[in-house]
């Protein structure tokens, strides 16, 4: 990666779950700075009110609740790498004030007077359209030329069923190696896996590739280890049943969002010969939540009591 030498900065959007801090780290890993941090964080995971002390810093007494002098990621990062995810999700006067350490490489602490150098990479994503966010006034548009001086654009899985295989055979490697337990796939679940549309990319490969490594009985994954959805490139429409045998129940606009998870638990119950560690792994849950919600449905809608114990 030829961008990764150099110390311009990196602009990469994608979809939720495509991998972009991946690609940061790898930039980091293959550039000169790779001996020194590397530094995620998520701008949308921090309140407004603490980003900027958590980014520059702060003196002591700075501020009520300012009991110590506090090292903010630029100094954490320093002689490394800054990655600011979901870039867009940082208010606009901590914007101002990025961009102003991005022209001059310096910055200060909350409540102090001394600028110190800023000798840090900074890479950004986002899950939006920059373009329209800049439009949208979410993201300043001096700053987003600043930081797009080279745009990394990362296509979702769905574009990109190829590598699905691949991926899918890392993440298997990945958990075998950590279980100690080595397993392997059959044939048919790359197959099936490959021809998945994967709303949720990367992330979501992964996370079902890690249930069906637990659902599997022996060495080899078959296809009745994936979640029942997983088979069709495409959801089945109402009174369809997808080509793997799952039935497809009818939801109709408006129903309370509780409802459709009630039906929809209890349905891949049913389907499942009522093997709760199935169902629990097919819907993405832990079996003690799916317990939990047996027992409220039981108790609400008067299911019958003996749903709780039959099955596995």
């Amino acid at each position: 990666m030829r961008v990764a030498c150099t110390s311009v900065t990196v602009f990469i959007t994608g979809e939720s779950g495509t991998g972009k801090e991946v690609v940061a780290r790898t930039v980091h890993d293959m550039s000169r700075r790779r001996g020194r941090p590397f530094l995620a964080v998520n701008c949308g995971a921090i309140s407004p009110q603490l980003m900027e002390s958590e980014i520059f810093g702060h003196e002591k007494g700075s501020f009520t609740g300012a009991d110590r002098q506090h090292q903010g990621f630029f100094e954490r990062a320093s002689g490394g790498t800054l990655f600011l995810d979901e870039i867009t999700e940082m208010p606009l006067d901590l914007q101002v004030k990025l961009l102003r350490v991005l022209e001059t490489g310096t910055f200060m602490r909350v409540g102090s007077t001394t600028q110190q150098q800023a000798d840090v990479r900074v890479l950004t994503a986002s899950n939006r359209d920059p373009m329209r966010a800049v439009a949208a006034g979410r993201l300043r548009e001096d700053l987003f030329y600043r930081l797009n001086v080279f745009p990394i654009c990362l296509a979702p899985l769905r574009e990109r069923s190829e590598d699905v295989a691949l991926l899918a055979q890392h993440f298997l490697d990945q958990i075998s190696e950590r279980e100690g337990q080595r397993k392997q796939f059959a044939p048919a679940v790359l197959q099936k896996l490959s021809a998945y549309h994967w709303p949720g990319n990367v992330r979501d490969l992964r996370n079902v590739v890690y249930r069906a490594y637990v659902m599997a009985r022996d060495s080899i994954i078959h296809d009745d280890c994936l979640p029942a959805a997983q088979g069709a490139a495409h959801p089945a429409m109402p009174g369809e049943v997808a080509h793997n045998g799952a039935p497809a129940i009818t939801i109709h606009v408006g129903t309370a969002l509780a409802e459709i998870e009630r039906r929809v638990t209890l349905a891949t119950l049913e389907h499942l010969g009522r093997h709760k560690e199935k169902t629990a792994a097919t819907l993405g849950i832990s079996l003690k939540t799916l317990y939990n919600r047996l027992k409220e449905y039981s108790a609400l809608h008067d299911e019958p009591a003996a749903a709780l114990e039959d099955g596995r």
